[in-house]
């Protein structure tokens, strides 16, 4: 593979994502994306990636299914080699509402794929990036939220619980990664402009809380990226178990 290394993008059409898998491919990068639901932006973006002289596969399918998650890493590993970097970046948020409002289906779905295929995810990038300690290290990094320390009141409890696990994850996942030359570190973007907040009821809820960042305005997708990209790479080689605030100073 002369040398190129291969990322795992779950949740690689849109938003954040989407902005990794293509910082990626502009760094050197192969990269594997999922998706759930929207082929036509996954099309796009496995066709910038080429563009970028860089090889890309995806596969459609859903990360709390089981048989979907070991069908990405299957195909990543026959089509573009040894699996080096995997980012857990599918997630989901439902309408905002109180928790007292919520029904089951509601808090299990967000469950599901924000927690258990997190770990699904994780646990596939734990059997598969094992490697020698005179090798560059594996990572993986996960995508928490800062809700996971504002709590989400009012809007998405649920959501914020969800990445409450995620920030414990990466805190034992770090620790029981470490003799196997896995870094494991976890990102907390804040106020983002992306399509998550649409499926949450606000759109413009990323600039219309804006005031409430020191900063003064939302980050984008870009920004997180950069970020995501430092930890996956030996930029980042001494730096596991880190929980990385991209909020603006919120």
């Amino acid at each position: 593979m002369n040398g190129v290394k291969t990322m795992i993008v779950t949740g690689g059409s849109r938003g954040i994502g989407r902005a990794v898998a293509l910082l990626a491919a502009e760094r050197g990068w192969n990269v594997a994306i999922s998706w759930r639901n929207d082929t036509e932006a996954a099309q796009d973006v496995l066709a910038q990636i080429r563009a970028k002289g860089r090889r890309a596969t995806g596969v459609q399918g859903d990360v709390a299914n089981e048989a979907d998650v070991l069908a990405l890493f299957d195909a990543a590993e026959a089509e573009l080699g040894r699996i080096d970097s995997v980012v857990v970046n599918a997630g989901m948020l439902s309408q905002a509402m109180p928790l007292a409002e919520m029904s089951l289906d509601r808090m299990q779905r967000v469950i599901d794929v924000n927690v258990i295929g997190a770990l699904l995810t994780a646990r596939e990038a734990a059997r598969r990036l094992k490697r020698g300690k005179d090798e560059p290290s594996g990572s993986i990094v996960l995508i928490s939220s800062a809700a996971a320390r504002l709590g989400g009141a009012g809007e998405y409890v649920d959501y914020a619980a969800s990445k409450g696990a995620i920030d414990s994850l990466n805190i034992g996942l770090a620790k029981e990664l470490a003799p196997d030359n896995i870094r494991v570190n976890a990102i907390r973007p804040g106020l983002i402009e992306t399509e998550i907040h649409a499926s949450g009821g606000n759109p413009d809820r990323a600039r219309t809380l804006s005031s409430g960042v020191p900063m003064g305005r939302p980050g984008s997708a870009e920004e997180v990226a950069e970020a995501i990209l430092w930890l996956a790479d030996e930029q980042a080689s001494y730096v596991t178990g880190t929980n990385l605030e991209v909020t603006g100073g919120r």
